[in-house]
């Protein structure tokens, strides 16, 4: 798919998140003190949105269970139970513009 814009870097201030569809894929954009990050907006626990949950440093935790998985790599940092990570992808900067590699 190569690379595709998202947005704005205003559209994403620090220590915010905002989910956008790409074909109908749901992705979590953060931007964590300056460094956007990306990943999927679902929660392998129970498929809510990651979006809507709270942003701590790197990690984003998911407002139903308490999921928590690091925005950077989409790794699982803390659950009771081992569920799956969630898919990461490269962000770039160009101007202003927020691009994804997919």
């Amino acid at each position: 798919m190569g690379k595709i814009i998202v947005g704005k870097t205003a559209d994403v201030p620090p220590g915010k998140m905002i989910k956008v569809s790409i074909d109908g894929k749901e992705i979590m954009v953060a931007n964590v003190d300056g460094a956007y990050c990306a990943m999927d907006d679902s929660c392998t626990h129970s498929g809510s949105s990651l979006s809507e949950g709270k942003l701590d440093g790197c990690n984003v935790i998911c407002g139903w269970h308490g999921a928590q998985f690091d925005c950077k790599t989409g790794k699982l940092v803390k659950f009771p139970a081992k569920i799956r990570d969630v898919a990461s992808y490269n962000v770039s900067i160009e101007s202003d513009n927020i691009f994804l590699e997919m």
